[in-house]
């Protein structure tokens, strides 16, 4: 039987323990987790947190996919009209290898918007100044060198980039 990849919503906060009790019932899984520096008021500690918030992915054929979402804390499967949507294995190969890069998930993007004069920070462009023009997408943003007045794409993500004041 042809086994594929679906996205399972858990409880909030249960994704370890879905995951656990889909090891009990010999299910293939993946949670991607990440390294994230918390920090409390008397202390701070490194833990590993869930890459997604209340998500996992199974690897299964359809002799288990009731098995899969009846197990404790999972919702359930993640759908487009009503009928659970299969991932393709390179997208959870591409996270993976986002896992594996050991680069630290963006989450907190400065706020930015069409128009606004930003500065590269961080990387090769940085110090390189011009006005944001499109968001390309999460990985790419065109920005306007105003000397020139030529529009460079810049591959690197919006956190490489720090809005200047207006």
């Amino acid at each position: 039987m042809e086994r594929k990849w679906f996205a399972i919503y858990t409880r909030p906060r249960w994704e370890k323990k879905v995951a656990e009790r889909l090891e009990e019932k010999c299910i293939e899984y993946y949670l991607p987790l990440v390294k994230t520096l918390k920090r409390w008021s008397d202390r701070k500690k490194w833990v590993q947190e869930p890459l997604f918030k209340s998500y996992l992915f199974v690897h299964i054929n359809d002799a288990e996919y009731l098995r899969a979402i009846q197990t404790p804390g999972a919702v359930k499967y993640i759908t487009f009209e009503r009928k659970a949507v299969a991932i393709p294995p390179v997208q959870i190969q591409a996270i993976r290898t986002f896992i594996e890069s050991g680069e630290e998930p963006v989450t907190d993007l400065p706020e930015m918007k069409i128009g606004d004069r930003v500065r590269v920070t961080r990387g090769s462009l940085a110090g390189l100044e011009g006005t944001l023009v499109e968001f390309h997408n999460k990985h790419r943003v065109r920005i306007m060198i105003e000397g020139i007045r030529q529009s460079l794409h810049i591959k690197v993500p919006p956190s490489f980039l720090t809005p200047l004041s207006r």
